[in-house]
């Protein structure tokens, strides 16, 4: 067992491997050895990472400098299905941060953001293919980084980071991901609904993942939980999610109905 590395140390190779491929690589063999072999939780120095590894491109700029594409235009296609990879590409790198980071947890915590990480590797890798079957690649486009700051911004704290993470920025994705679906049914592209019904499948575990360490960080400080989030959503984020919800996923994935009647500004 002293042969074997931490698990630190392996999170934080695949989180700052700045090659796509090698990422994806890096992410099923650190998740299949785990399997197999597990890793020590020897804890190591925690960095404050500004940002974690990524290619050059895409070039990251702020949401409203993202030019509005029309679906019904190849490169407006293009740009959409990009917009889905850039997305699944951050949440690989969220999902490697909260193992590192976060070295004071039940070893069930690690278990269960390895898996996360390496179901987003597998669907950055499936619109990516997609993306290249479009004409493009990887990096064609801008994108943004809401996701990474975020992860910044609540790197002090795992209860923080599970409330604001999966259940805010990642759980927006169960809202818009029926509307996204539709459009491409449009436009014809059965395969990106194909993609994305997978996507949608396996963020409803994402998302329940973090509603559950949520609910045991609070637990374990004696917090009440529907009160917590509420406190920290208006705290971090001035209490504003955009509706309309898909509340039959949110409720799948952890919230309770009291917390979606918050959200919708009904309760």
């Amino acid at each position: 067992m002293q042969d074997l590395p931490s698990i630190f140390t392996q999170a934080y190779a695949c989180l700052m491997e700045n090659d796509p491929d090698k990422k994806v690589e890096l992410t099923g063999r650190t998740v299949n050895s785990w399997h197999a072999q597990g890793f020590t939780t020897e804890q190591i120095q925690v960095r404050d990472i500004e940002q974690p590894g990524r290619p050059e491109k895409p070039v990251l700029v702020s949401p409203r400098e993202l030019p509005r594409r029309s679906l019904h235009s190849q490169e407006g296609h293009a740009a959409l299905i990009h917009s889905l990879c850039h997305i699944e590409f951050n949440a690989v790198n969220l999902a490697w941060d909260a193992v590192y980071r976060f070295q004071d947890m039940p070893a069930g915590f690690y278990n269960d953001w390895m898996k996360v990480a390496g179901e987003e590797a597998y669907h950055f890798g499936l619109l990516r293919d997609h993306l290249r079957s479009l004409g493009y690649e990887y990096g064609d486009f801008p994108g943004h980084n809401g996701l990474w700051e975020a992860a910044v911004k609540t790197a002090h704290d795992p209860m923080i980071r599970m409330a604001l993470v999966p259940r805010v920025l990642e759980a927006r994705g169960l809202d818009v991901t029926p509307g996204i679906v539709e459009k491409l049914k449009q436009a014809g592209d059965q395969h990106a609904v194909a993609i994305l019904d997978i996507i949608h499948r396996d963020e409803v575990g994402h998302v329940e993942t973090g509603s559950r360490w949520f609910s045991y960080l609070c637990e374990q400080r004696g917090l009440p939980v529907e009160e917590t989030f509420r406190r920290l959503l208006e705290e971090y984020m001035q209490g504003q999610i955009k509706g309309p919800l898909n509340r039959s996923s949110r409720l799948k994935a952890g919230f309770s109905e009291a917390e979606l009647d918050y959200l919708e500004g009904t309760g």
